[in-house]
C-alpha cells in the first residue's frame, strides 16, 4: 500500500492557526443562506455547514468523528450557535441527504463508474512514464478534481493505482523477456549466483564504482566496459520503456542485493537486471571519458611543469649567453681593426666553451622559449598510449557539427596504431589544430608531405579532449557526453511557446526586435553612467583609463544590536540535534518523503524514529557504526545502513528540504532578513578519500575533496545543493540550482563570486529571466563592449575595448530560444549545456551566439556595478550569507574527522543533502526560538527596533549540544506553532 503521507490526498492538518480557520473555514453569507434553506433546526444546520466546509477543503466527505474539534468549534462560533450543540447524525439518511445537497450546491459529481473509468485511463497512461504509486495517485486526484468528481476513499485510489500499475508493469516485463532467448536469460540469472572462488556474485560487478583517474584505473575501467558490452546492445530490449522508468528500475535494482533480487519474479527480475546493465554501460562510458579528460589534463600540466623546470635550468645558461653577447657588443663598440675584432671575439667565445657549444646552448634556449610546452607532452603521454588507443576503440565518437576533420584524423590514427616509425604520410587534414601544433607535427620539412608520428598522436588526443569538453564531439550511447542537440526541442515544437514566453519576460518575439531591445538597453545604460560620472564619488578612472572603485566604509555593529544579541544568547533554550530534528519533523512532517523505492508504506517498526536517526547519523557524518554506538541499543548499524540504502534517495532528501523551506518561509521573522527575491551561490570543499573519480586535489584549499555548491536565499535558508569535483567551473551549476529549486522561495536574482560567472552564463541567465549579479574579483580585467565602433563617451570611453556583433545575435536568435525553451520544459539540464558552452569552440555557432549575448548582458551589469554603491553593498551582503552558511553547515559535520568516507558519487551527494537538511532544520528551529525570545522580551517591556532584529542571524550554535548519547522520544511533542509567529514593532 502506498503511504498517504507521500501523496497529495487531502487531509486535515494536525492543528489549525487562527488565520487558517478564519480564511478557509468561515462560512460565507451565501453558504449560510444555502444551509438555512436546506435544513431545519440548529443541529442539522451545524452538521450541514461542517460537512460543507470540510468537503470544500478535502474534496470528499470525512467521517464526522474525524473532523477536528477546533474546526467544529470555529464554525459553531461563526454561526453564533450555542456551545452545547454538537455535530453528529442520529439517522444516516439525513447525512446522505445533506451530502447530496452539498454536491448539488457545489456542482460536484459523486464518484461513480465514469469517474472510476477516468481515473483508470489516466493512471494507465501515466504508468507508462512514471512508476511511483504516490505520483500516480496524485495524477488521478488532479484529474478527478479537474472534472469535478468527488474523491473516493484513499484505499480505493490506492487499490486502483496498484492494480493498473501492476498491469502496465507486467505487460512491460513480459514484453521485455519475450525479446530474449533462453540462453541470454540464463546468463542474466547467473549474475546472481555466488562465485565459488570469490564468494561473491558477478551482480556486484554491475555496481562497480570508478577509482581515481590513473593509467591503471583507466585500464581497469576499460576492462569493465568491455565486460558490460559483452551483454550486447541492451537498449533495443528496453525499447518500450521510457527513460524515466529505466532510471527508476535501475535505481531499484541497485538498492537490492543478489539474494533480494532472486526473490522477485523472473520477468521483473530480468527487466531490472537489463535496466541496471544499460545504466551501468552508459555510466561506464561517461566515467571513461571523464577519466580520459582528467588524464589528458594531468599530462599537459606535467609538460608545463617540465617546461618550467627546464626554464630554471636554462636560466644560468641564458645569463651566460647574455654576458657573452654583451662582451661581443663591447668589442664592436671599441674602434679596432678587423683583425683585432676577430681576435677579441674569439677571446670572448673561448672561456665560454667555444662557438659550437654556445650555438648549441642558444638552440636549447630557443627551443623552450615562447611558452611552448607541446614538444614535452610525449614524455608523459607515451605510458598512456596503449590505454588511450583501447579507449578510442571501445567508444564511438561522432562530430556534432559539419566539421569532421578531427573524426577523420582519429580514424587515420586508428589505422596507423601499429606504426612505430618516426614518420607518417601527411594525408590527413590538420586544420583543426593550431599553427603551433602544425609546426610541431610537420617538423622542419619544407613541403609537409610527412608528419612526426609521436607529435601527431599527442595532437589528436589533445584536441579530442578539447572537443569532448566543448561538445563539438560526442560519445554515442553515453549521457554526459552525448550529442546535446538531440535533447533540444525542434523549432516546430518551440514556435507555439515563443510568443507567451517572450511576453512573460518582456522580450520581443522577433529577432530584430530582440536585438533592438538589447541595443537600446546597452546604449541607455552606458549613456546614463557616462552622464552620472562627474557626480559619482565612488569610481575614478585614472590616467591609464583604468577604473578604480572606492571602498565603502565598513559598517560596525551598533551597541543596541550587541546588547540585544547578548540578551538573546542568555535566553535561547539549550537543544540537542536529535530533538531539533524531531520537533521540525513534527511541524513539517518532512520524513513522509522517506520510504521504499516501490512507493509503498515502510514496513519498519517506528519508521519515523528510524528516519530521524538515519538523518542524524549521515548528516553529521558519523556513519551508521559510530552513531549506533551512542544510541544505547535503540538501533543497530545495519538498520541505519538499510534505511539509507533502501528508503532514502537524493530526490527524497530534496523533497524533505522543500517541506522545511516552505514552512520556514511562512514565519514572519525571516521576512526581516530577506524577501526571498535574491540568493547567493558559492562552493566549499569537503574532504574525500582519493580512491574515487570525483575526488581531486584543490590547490586553494589543499587536500583531496569535492565541492558542495550551495544556493542560499537572502533569508538565510539553503535552497539547493550540488556536490561537484574541485576542478569543475562552478558557474556551470549556478542556474541549475535555481531551476531545480521547487520550494516556495523562488529568487529572481542570483549572486556569486568570480567562479560563478562567464559570458555564456550571463546570456543564459538573461534568457531565463534571472538577474546574475556576481561579485567579481579583478573585474577591471574584463572587457567592456560598446554598442558600435562609432559610439564615443565623454567620461567613460576608455573603459570600452571592443564592440558588439549584433548580427551574430540576430542570426542565431532561433537557436538561443530553442535552448532556453528546452531548459524551461525540462528537456535538457542547464548544467549539461553550460559544460559545453563554458569551453571555447571555434566550430560551435551556438557557443559564439551565447558569448555575444553574454557580452551585452555582462557589460550592462559591469556598468551598473561601478556606478551603484548600493548594488555593490547588496551583492556583498548576500554573498556573505552563503559564506556564513558554509561554516554553519560544517559545524554539524563533525563525524569522521570531516572526511566523506564513501566513494560512491550518489552517496556523496546524499551526505551533503543530509547535512543541508540538518542545517536547515536548525535554522528553522533557531528562528522559532528567536521569535519566542523576542516576544518574551516585548512582553517584559524591552523596546525592539526593527533594524536591530534585522541584523540578527539564525546561524546560532552556542546553545546546541552535538555530543553525548543520542536519544529520541517521539512521545514528547513540541509546542504548536501559529502560522506566521508574527512580531510587532
Amino acid at each position: 500500500m502506498a503511504s498517504i503521507e507521500r501523496t497529495a490526498y487531502p487531509r486535515f492538518k494536525r492543528c489549525f492557526t487562527p488565520k487558517e480557520l478564519i480564511e478557509i473555514y468561515t462560512p460565507t453569507p451565501a453558504e449560510i443562506a444555502f444551509g438555512l434553506s436546506t435544513t431545519q433546526g440548529q443541529i442539522h444546520f451545524l452538521n450541514l455547514m461542517v460537512l460543507l466546509k470540510a468537503f470544500q477543503r478535502l474534496g470528499y466527505f470525512p467521517q464526522v468523528a474525524d473532523i477536528p474539534k477546533s474546526l467544529v468549534n470555529h464554525i459553531r462560533n461563526s454561526l453564533h450557535l450555542p456551545s452545547d450543540i454538537s455535530v453528529g447524525y442520529e439517522q444516516s439518511r439525513t447525512m446522505y441527504r445533506h451530502r447530496a445537497a452539498i454536491r448539488e450546491y457545489l456542482k460536484v459529481t459523486q464518484f461513480n463508474q465514469s469517474a472510476r473509468h477516468l481515473a483508470v485511463t489516466t493512471v494507465y497512461k501515466s504508468a507508462s512514464v512514471m512508476d511511483n504509486p504516490a505520483d500516480l495517485i496524485n495524477v488521478a486526484i488532479d484529474e478527478l478534481i479537474h472534472h469535478r468528481y468527488e474523491l473516493p476513499g484513499f484505499n480505493t485510489l490506492d487499490r486502483l493505482v496498484r492494480r493498473v500499475r501492476n498491469l502496465v508493469n507486467q505487460k512491460l516485463f513480459l514484453l521485455v523477456i519475450s525479446r530474449l532467448n533462453q540462453e541470454y536469460i540464463e546468463r542474466l540469472d547467473n549474475l546472481l549466483k555466488s562465485h565459488s572462488v570469490h564468494l561473491r556474485s558477478p551482480y556486484n560487478d554491475l555496481k562497480q564504482l570508478p577509482n581515481r583517474p590513473t593509467r591503471n584505473h583507466l585500464n581497469d575501467l576499460l576492462t569493465h566496459l568491455i565486460w558490460l558490452d559483452s551483454f550486447g546492445e541492451v537498449k533495443p530490449y528496453l525499447e518500450s520503456i521510457t527513460s524515466a522508468k529505466i532510471q527508476h528500475f535501475a535505481a531499484e535494482a541497485k538498492a537490492l542485493d543478489a539474494a533480494e533480487l532472486k526473490d522477485i519474479g523472473q520477468p521483473k527480475r530480468i527487466t531490472l537486471l537489463l535496466c541496471l546493465i544499460y545504466s551501468a554501460q552508459v555510466q561506464a562510458r561517461d566515467n571513461l571519458v571523464s577519466m580520459f579528460l582528467k588524464r589528458m589534463r594531468t599530462i599537459h600540466n606535467k609538460a608545463k611543469e617540465e617546461l618550467e623546470e627546464l626554464r630554471q635550468k636554462h636560466l644560468e645558461t641564458t645569463e651566460k649567453l647574455v654576458g657573452v653577447f654583451t662582451n661581443v657588443l663591447q668589442v664592436f663598440v671599441d674602434e679596432s681593426t678587423d683583425t683585432e675584432v676577430i681576435t677579441q671575439v674569439q677571446n670572448v667565445f673561448t672561456p665560454a666553451g667555444g662557438v659550437e657549444q654556445l650555438l648549441h646552448e642558444c638552440e636549447a634556449v630557443n627551443a623552450y622559449s615562447g611558452n611552448n610546452y607541446l614538444p614535452l607532452i610525449w614524455k608523459f603521454y607515451k605510458s598512456h598510449r596503449s590505454a588511450f588507443f583501447r579507449l578510442i576503440n571501445a567508444l564511438k565518437f561522432a562530430a556534432t557539427s559539419q566539421d569532421e576533420t578531427l573524426i577523420k584524423a582519429l580514424d587515420f590514427l586508428l589505422l596507423n596504431a601499429h606504426r612505430r616509425g618516426e614518420w607518417l604520410p601527411a594525408t590527413v587534414d590538420l586544420s583543426f589544430a593550431s599553427a603551433q601544433w602544425q609546426r610541431l607535427v610537420f617538423g622542419r620539412v619544407e613541403s609537409p608531405k610527412k608528419m612526426i608520428r609521436r607529435h601527431f598522436e599527442v595532437c589528436v588526443f589533445s584536441y579530442l579532449a578539447v572537443e569532448l569538453r566543448s561538445g563539438d564531439i560526442c560519445v554515442l550511447s553515453s549521457a554526459d557526453y552525448a550529442d546535446y542537440r538531440e535533447q533540444l526541442l525542434s523549432w516546430s515544437e518551440c514556435q507555439p511557446l515563443v510568443s507567451q514566453y517572450c511576453q512573460n519576460l518582456g522580450f520581443s518575439d522577433t529577432a530584430s526586435g530582440f536585438v533592438e531591445q538589447l541595443k537600446s538597453w546597452l546604449i541607455d545604460t552606458a549613456a546614463s553612467v557616462d552622464a552620472g560620472y562627474p557626480d559619482n564619488r565612488t569610481v575614478v578612472i585614472n590616467e591609464l583609463g583604468e577604473p578604480v572603485l572606492k571602498r565603502p566604509k565598513s559598517s560596525e555593529v551598533s551597541p543596541s544590536v550587541k546588547a540585544l544579541s547578548a540578551v538573546i544568547a542568555e535566553r535561547m533554550p539549550e537543544r540537542n540535534l536529535i530533538d531539533i530534528l524531531k520537533n521540525v519533523d513534527y511541524w513539517t512532517n518532512f520524513t513522509r518523503h522517506f520510504g521504499p523505492l516501490s512507493g509503498s508504506d515502510p514496513k519498519l517498526e517506528r519508521a519515523t524514529e528510524r528516519y530521524l536517526l538515519t538523518t542524524f547519523a549521515y548528516g553529521c557524518n558519523l556513519g551508521p557504526t559510530q552513531a549506533a554506538r551512542h544510541m544505547r541499543g535503540i538501533v543497530t548499524p545495519r538498520e541505519l545502513s538499510f534505511v539509507n540504502r533502501r528508503h532514502v534517495s537524493a530526490e527524497k532528501l530534496n523533497a524533505a528540504l522543500i517541506d522545511v523551506i516552505n514552512r520556514y518561509n511562512v514565519l514572519s521573522l525571516p521576512k526581516l532578513w530577506g524577501d526571498g527575491t535574491s540568493a547567493a551561490a558559492d562552493g566549499t570543499k569537503y574532504d574525500l578519500y582519493e580512491q574515487n573519480l570525483l575526488s581531486e586535489y584543490h590547490i586553494r584549499y589543499g587536500g583531496y575533496g569535492g565541492i558542495a555548491y550551495h544556493h542560499v536565499a537572502d533569508s538565510y535558508v539553503a535552497l539547493f545543493s550540488h556536490f561537484i569535483p574541485c576542478g569543475t567551473w562552478e558557474a556551470v551549476y549556478i542556474i541549475d540550482g535555481l531551476l531545480k529549486n521547487q520550494s516556495d522561495i523562488q529568487p529572481s536574482k542570483i549572486h556569486a563570486d568570480t567562479q560563478g560567472q562567464s559570458t555564456p552564463v550571463f546570456a543564459l541567465s538573461y534568457l531565463l529571466g534571472i538577474k546574475l549579479m556576481p561579485r567579481i574579483r579583478n573585474w577591471q580585467d574584463l572587457i567592456f563592449y560598446r554598442p558600435d565602433k562609432e559610439t564615443v563617451y565623454q567620461h567613460i570611453d576608455s573603459l570600452f575595448k571592443d564592440s558588439i556583433d549584433w548580427a551574430k545575435i540576430a542570426t542565431h536568435w532561433h537557436d538561443l530560444l530553442r535552448v532556453v525553451l528546452s531548459i524551461q520544459t525540462g528537456k535538457i539540464s542547464s548544467s549539461i549545456l553550460l559544460r559545453k558552452l563554458g569551453n571555447y569552440s571555434r566550430k560551435n555557432r551556438l557557443y559564439q551566439a551565447f558569448q555575444e549575448l553574454g557580452r551585452v548582458v555582462r557589460t550592462v551589469f559591469l556598468l551598473q556595478y561601478i556606478s551603484d554603491m548600493q548594488l555593490r553593498q547588496q551583492i556583498t551582503a548576500v554573498t556573505n550569507k552563503v559564506e556564513a552558511y558554509h561554516g554553519f553547515a560544517k559545524w554539524f559535520f563533525f563525524g569522521g574527522e570531516g572526511v566523506i568516507a564513501n566513494n560512491d558519487p550518489t552517496e556523496q551527494e546524499k551526505i551533503i543533502k543530509y547535512n543541508d537538511l540538518i542545517a536547515n532544520a536548525v535554522v528553522f528551529h533557531n528562528t522559532v526560538d528567536l521569535t519566542e525570545v523576542l516576544r518574551q522580551l516585548q512582553r517584559e517591556g524591552y523596546l525592539l527596533m526593527r533594524s536591530d532584529v534585522a541584523a540578527l542571524s539564525p546561524y546560532l550554535t552556542s546553545q546546541i549540544k552535538r555530543f553525548g548519547d543520542y536519544l529520541i522520544d517521539l512521545d514528547v511533542v513540541p509546542q504548536v506553532l501559529d502560522e506566521e509567529m508574527v512580531l510587532t514593532f
